[in-house]
């Protein structure tokens, strides 16, 4: 929720997330976010700089221009697992520090080394050899030939079938830490300096259920299902100031 301008947001169990305008007794619907394949987490707010983070089932987290205006621009997948809503944006540096379960992944440079993904083409035959989907009865039967599942390469966005999708490869840079489906175009394009890994992933060592981060002193808390609370020095990661006078005990 948006203190300033009233505005909400709400994510839902199809992926999808809805802006609405809150309006004393009323609502409306501003516009609708559409980018995950899972069900909606968690949702994180910066109203300073008016970016929306989303994390869902699909093992992604989408940062949202909400105060540019343009929507989807980036995508993080740097966990195995279901994201859940611990989440940290650490400015001017454009850092983030999130986790999932036992996992907490940081990333940096989301501005400026990273590349918007690529919105998912439909077409009822493969763009790269023509051959029909199955769903495109009338392909198939002019050409009598078995129609094909559709596919998406990650990096282009192109609808694209099995057999001009066989390769995988990550691609940090849009945010594939882990490896993903490419088109065999799009591999051969990917150099091997593309696939450094823009993130670093550290073990939390319990089931992590909630995570808050002091971003001026470098300290994280997490706190686990297993009903243990532990404080984190984040300075060799985040490269902020310790807190002076601060006991590990």
């Amino acid at each position: 929720y948006d203190f300033e301008t009233r505005h909400a947001f709400v994510g839902d169990y199809s992926g999808q997330i809805t802006l609405l305008k809150l309006d004393q007794n009323t609502c409306s619907v501003i516009t609708t976010l559409k980018g995950h394949e899972g069900s909606i987490t968690s949702l994180w707010w910066d109203p300073v700089q008016r970016l929306l983070f989303s994390g869902a089932s699909d093992h992604s987290i989408i940062m949202w221009d909400i105060g540019g205006r343009k929507g989807r621009t980036l995508l993080l997948q740097g966990h195995q697992y279901v994201m859940m809503c611990y989440f940290s944006y650490m400015q001017p540096e454009q850092q983030s520090l999130n986790a999932c379960s036992n996992n907490i992944t940081y990333c940096s440079g989301l501005k400026k080394y990273r590349r918007c993904a690529p919105q998912w083409l439909e077409s009822d035959s493969c763009q790269k050899c023509e051959q029909p989907f199955f769903w495109n009865i009338k392909q198939m039967w002019d050409t009598k030939t078995l129609g094909l599942r559709q596919h998406h390469c990650r990096k282009c966005g192109q609808a694209v079938c099995g057999k001009c999708s066989t390769k995988r490869s990550s691609y940090p840079i849009m945010g594939f830490e882990f490896q993903v489906r490419v088109c065999d175009s799009c591999f051969e394009s990917i150099k091997d300096e593309d696939r450094t890994s823009l993130a670093t992933f550290h073990e939390g060592k319990h089931n992590i259920s909630h995570m808050s981060m002091d971003i001026s002193r470098g300290l994280m808390v997490t706190c686990g299902s297993d009903r243990i609370v532990k404080i984190w020095d984040m300075t060799p990661v985040v490269g902020c100031s310790l807190a002076t006078g601060f006991s590990s005990r």
